[in-house]
């Protein structure tokens, strides 16, 4: 049986500002990574989130970035040392386990945000400070890492449950990583073709980079991303070409370990 999970950033708003529709997401998803504070989110949006998802039996996971409300996550700060983002990324952790726990829900991942991830996608140091707190902080925790890069080495290294990811809405460099949001093409906006991608990519075990490169990948689960336009088209049409294929959509923590 081919089985794959679906998962979506979610809780990304503060106070009366929302982002994204998570009431519908969480219809198609199975997996829900929930901001933790410090790109978005706060206590009262984390545990509203988490609520919303386990009634519909959708996996909940911390969603932790570098500090960095006014830029939303998305801004590389240069200069932080490891050690103090290990301990960041603890904090955030934590904060969603106890809301979790008020909820009677559990943080089965983690998933890095933004330029954390970027980050720590080249840089080993800071990808085992992230593998170290998870380790600390959340040891049974599955770990989402992007296939072939620094996190999925020091997941490995830690010993950790991992879940490679690959993105339904988001262009590849030559290197495996993410294409920059600054260049054209690198946001995928057309649902159809999204997931026509997305069922290429599982079915021949590769993603084409920008640059025309075929790069093998493992998938466990495919992201698309929940402050997108058109983002809820985008999920239902993927979720539906990959069960018209034969695909069974579960969440990872359900099948993963």
């Amino acid at each position: 049986m081919n089985v794959i999970d679906l998962n979506s950033d979610m809780g990304e708003g503060y106070g009366v500002y929302a982002l994204g529709d998570d009431e519908a997401m969480l219809d198609i998803v199975t997996s829900a990574n929930i901001a933790c504070g410090f790109h978005a989110g706060d206590p009262l949006v984390m545990a509203r989130t988490l609520a919303a998802a386990k009634a519909r039996g959708v996996g909940t996971g911390a969603h932790p970035s570098l500090f960095d409300l006014w830029g939303f996550g998305r801004r590389p700060i240069v200069g932080e040392r490891p050690g103090d983002v290990e301990k960041q990324i603890v904090y955030q952790i934590g904060a969603l386990q106890a809301l979790a726990a008020a909820e009677g829900a559990r943080v089965g991942h983690v998933k890095a945000h933004g330029a954390l991830a970027n980050l720590a996608n080249q840089d080993a140091e800071l990808a085992g400070a992230i593998a170290r707190a998870i380790k600390t902080a959340a040891p049974d925790a599955i770990f989402v890492v992007m296939p072939g890069l620094e996190s999925e080495k020091a997941g490995e290294a830690f010993g950790l449950k991992l879940a490679r990811e690959v993105y339904a809405d988001r262009a590849y460099d030559d290197d495996g990583a993410l294409a920059s949001r600054r260049l054209p093409g690198a946001v995928l906006h057309d649902a159809a073709d999204a997931a026509a991608r997305v069922l290429a990519i599982l079915e021949s075990g590769e993603i084409v980079s920008v640059g025309g490169r075929r790069i093998p990948v493992k998938a466990d689960t495919i992201c698309v991303h929940g402050d997108t336009a058109g983002a809820v088209a985008m999920a239902r049409a993927v979720r539906d070409r990959l069960e018209l294929a034969g695909w069974t959509i579960r969440p990872m923590a359900k099948w993963i370990g």
